[in-house]
């Protein structure tokens, strides 16, 4: 087992999905720590066969609650977001963890040269391309696939941002406040694969408004 490296999976509703993502992940050898809320209670169940994993349940609700509530429980020098779906391929972990000797965070996109999606649809695809490019004129970020929390980093320097959005709004929280504090990132390609369970838990007008308004105030919060 690697012990420099936590994978942190947020699973909210994912009673279907998590238990058999969890059978692919016992081929990699690296900690894992589950993150739901308290009243998810046949999630909770579904991991009942499994023992070799940690679970948080988290105080707060929300997406980036799972998220900033993880990290600030992760003991591991490295942290890596993977999504409880299965969407989120672990064939590139290696690979992820290999950059951290010159990065302190490591982000995937979904298009890059090799990159690509089996779930996107027309909607979402417009979404991450109109965000990320609001990143890059907006932010001078150097990825191209914001709303992508494939994400692995420095857990102590990721601590240190004090990530504050409880919810989706913590796609662009996070590389934005990383590339203020001037840490050290690359982009690398992957393949998005389709959710084992089929569901999205976004809404991308709801969510996408919240996204944006979140984008002009961190403009202004400098």
């Amino acid at each position: 087992m690697n012990d420099n490296l936590t994978l942190l999976i947020p699973a909210k509703k994912e009673s279907e999905s998590l238990p058999i993502f969890l059978k692919e992940l016992e081929s990699y050898k690296f900690k894992i720590l589950i993150v739901l809320e308290k009243d998810d209670i046949i999630t909770l169940d579904s991991l009942k066969k499994f023992s070799n994993l940690e679970i948080l349940q988290q105080n707060n609700k929300g997406y980036g609650s799972a998220l900033i509530e993880g990290i600030n429980f992760i003991k591991t020098k490295y942290f890596c977001i993977i999504n409880a779906d299965g969407s989120m391929n672990p064939s590139y972990l290696e690979e992820m963890f290999s950059h951290t000797k010159d990065n302190d965070l490591i982000f995937t996109s979904r298009y890059m040269k090799e990159g690509g999606s089996e779930d996107d649809d027309l909607i979402t695809f417009v979404g991450n391309k109109f965000f990320s490019t609001l990143g890059k004129i907006f932010f001078n970020l150097k990825i191209n696939d914001i709303l992508y929390t494939y994400v692995l980093g420095d857990t102590k320097k990721v601590k240190n941002l004090n990530l504050n959005f409880d919810d989706f709004r913590i796609c662009v929280e996070l590389p934005i406040l990383a590339h203020r504090s001037k840490l050290i990132y690359k982009c690398l390609p992957s393949k998005e694969r389709k959710r084992i369970g089929g569901k999205k838990k976004v809404n991308p007008f709801r969510d996408g408004l919240l996204i944006l308004f979140a984008m002009i105030s961190l403009f202004f919060k400098k």
